[in-house]
This record gives C-alpha cells, sequence and structure tokens, in this order.
C-alpha cells in the first residue's frame, strides 16, 4: 500500500502533537524539556570545539562538558543540602530562632487585627508546625514523590539528549517517508525551543535590571539598605531563567529579606515587583512573540488554555509548544 506525501505528513503531526500532549499528563515535560536543553548546548558547543578536536570526538568532548558540569552542579547542590541539615542538627534552635527575631520585629509594625495570627512564643510555634505537618502528611508524601519522580525524569531527559546529539544524522535521501517527515517535525520543534529559551534569558535580563535597579538604587534613595542585595540580584536572574516559578521564587527571597528590616520596607519591595511584573507581563510576551513571528495576545491566550488545560506545567510549556504549532502552521502556508 502506497501512502501519499500529505498522508505522510499528516501521520507525523498526529505522532509528534499526540507525544507532547501526553508529555504532560504523563509528567515528562521536565525530561523533554532537559532533553531538547541538553541537545541544544551540544550542538551550541559543538561547532566552537571543532577547531580544537576535528570530526565526531567534538560532540563527545561537548557531552563530556556538559556531563562534567551536571554531575559537579548536582554535588555541590548535595553537599549544600548536607551541610544545612548537619548545622541544623547541632543548632536545631537556630532558625526558628531567627524567625521568631523577626515575628517579634514585625509585631510592633502590624495592625491588631494581623498581630493576633502570629505565634506568641517558639514553643507555640512548633506545636502549630507539628500540628499542620500532621495533618498534611499525606500531601507531603506526595510532594516528596512528585520531587524525586521529577529529579528522575529530568536526569533521563539528559541522557537521552545526550544520545541524541551524538547520533550521526543519515542523509536525507536514504530516510523512509516517515521517518524523513518525523525528522522535519522535531527539528521544528528543536527550533521553537531555542527561540524561546532565548527569549526566557532576554526576560531574565530585563527584570534583574529593574529588580536591581529597585534594590541597589530606589531603596539606598530613602536609606533603606537591605542584605545581601549583590546575593538577591544574581538570584533574581538565575530564578529568572525558570518560566513564571522563577519569579514568585525571587519576589519571595526579596520580601523575606525586606521583612528583616520591617514590616513596610517588605510591604513596599512587594508592591514594587507585583507592579514591574505586571509590565513585564505584556513586555516578555513581546519579546517571545519577536522571536516566534507570534503577537502578544497569541501567546498571551496559549498560556491562559494551557494553564487551564494543564496547570502550573502548561504554563511553562504553553509558548513552545505554541511556537511550534506557528512554525508548523507557516512551514504549510497556512498563516
Amino acid at each position: 500500500m502506497t501512502f501519499t506525501p500529505r498522508q505522510v505528513t499528516l501521520a507525523s503531526w498526529i505522532i509528534v502533537f499526540a507525544g507532547l500532549l501526553l508529555a504532560l499528563p504523563l509528567k515528562l515535560l521536565p525530561s523533554l524539556l532537559a532533553g531538547l536543553l541538553v541537545f541544544e548546548l551540544v550542538n551550541m558547543l559543538t561547532p566552537r570545539l571543532q577547531p580544537l578536536i576535528a570530526g565526531q570526538r567534538a560532540r563527545w568532548l561537548a557531552v563530556a562538558l556538559l556531563g562534567t558540569l551536571v554531575v559537579i552542579t548536582l554535588t555541590l547542590l548535595i553537599a549544600g543540602a548536607f551541610s544545612f541539615l548537619l548545622h541544623e542538627a547541632e543548632n536545631p534552635g537556630a532558625s526558628l530562632d531567627k524567625f521568631m527575631a523577626l515575628v517579634e520585629r514585625a509585631r510592633g509594625q502590624l495592625p491588631p487585627f494581623i498581630e493576633g495570627y502570629l505565634p506568641a512564643s517558639a514553643a507555640e510555634f512548633k506545636v502549630a508546625i507539628g500540628d499542620w505537618i500532621k495533618s498534611h502528611l499525606s500531601d507531603l508524601q506526595l510532594v516528596g514523590k512528585g520531587m524525586a519522580h521529577m529529579f528522575v525524569t529530568l536526569l533521563i531527559g539528559m541522557i537521552l539528549g545526550a544520545i541524541v546529539a551524538l547520533q550521526r544524522i543519515p542523509d536525507i535521501s536514504r530516510r523512509k517517508p516517515l521517518a524523513a517527515a518525523l525528522f522535519e517535525r522535531l527539528s521544528l520543534l528543536v527550533q521553537a525551543f531555542r527561540n524561546i529559551v532565548f527569549a526566557q534569558i532576554k526576560i531574565s535580563l530585563l527584570n534583574t535590571t529593574f529588580t536591581g535597579i529597585f534594590l541597589a538604587v530606589v531603596l539606598p534613595m530613602f536609606d533603606v539598605h537591605l542584605p545581601l542585595t549583590k546575593t538577591l540580584i544574581v538570584l533574581t536572574f538565575l530564578l529568572g531563567l525558570l518560566p513564571v516559578i522563577g519569579n514568585l521564587m525571587s519576589n519571595t527571597l526579596i520580601t523575606i529579606v525586606g521583612l528583616s528590616l520591617s514590616i513596610w520596607v517588605a510591604a513596599a519591595a512587594l508592591g514594587y515587583l507585583i507592579v514591574i511584573h505586571k509590565v513585564e507581563y505584556f513586555l516578555n510576551a513581546r519579546i517571545v512573540g519577536g522571536q516566534i513571528s507570534a503577537k502578544s495576545w497569541e501567546l498571551l491566550l496559549a498560556m491562559l488554555v494551557f494553564e487551564a488545560a494543564f496547570g502550573l506545567p502548561g504554563v511553562v510549556a504553553g509558548p513552545i509548544y505554541y511556537a511550534y504549532l506557528k512554525s508548523e502552521l507557516k512551514r504549510a502556508e497556512l498563516v
């Protein structure tokens, strides 16, 4: 039985789109993104290494460098976690004492109706934490399992991305029709991922610039010097590379540090960050839209639909999936 080129292309579309959509409910999005990231990094590093090492060995060296970087990063994270746990074991009340000091400092600056919700002592706080853990034990277990699953899928995705990057790409004339069509689909997907990643770097730089101006210029103008300003600016850039959730994490850290000075500094920091991110929300869509030739409202609509269907993973996947869909429609000359 002979299939027409249009039927082969349609079959490849169904296979790729079904796989992309199934990655969300099956919780394989981290694996997919990690694999694409490693694949792209290897392809970016290889041309720069080829003047030093010719041939396929340049790709092997790129994979080796990335693997070493991942291992070192994971080792540092695990060592840091162990160091933190050991410190807490030796000084179990140190962090609690610091927290209660913040509470006492904030108590005199809060309205009376909020002050009643604050713990009166460290002992009362310990009891409240214990009761909360007991009532949410099953939820905490699910969160732990989810984090372990995400960690494993990330590693598997990175390994698969490295393996695919090391494969020799056969001549297009030697491929079967469906294999050639699938390769074309995946090439467009990789290109869409690359465009979104570079756009996210621009977004992170923009966010870091606004936050740095606030922390290093605006606050000192009012004689407010936030502790760890340089560290917070660096963390804002690194966390900003994570779509959506990264900004939430950096905002939380800045607000907590602001709370160490006063509740009003924390409120001002939080208010500023909220206003800035409301403006950035539309600038982000414009930046990403410039990379994939999409208008702001298209990306906002895609993120809204994917968030409604799949939750937070849908927000992360929405721009990438839409960029790929738009490239397919342009390839077919439908838009």
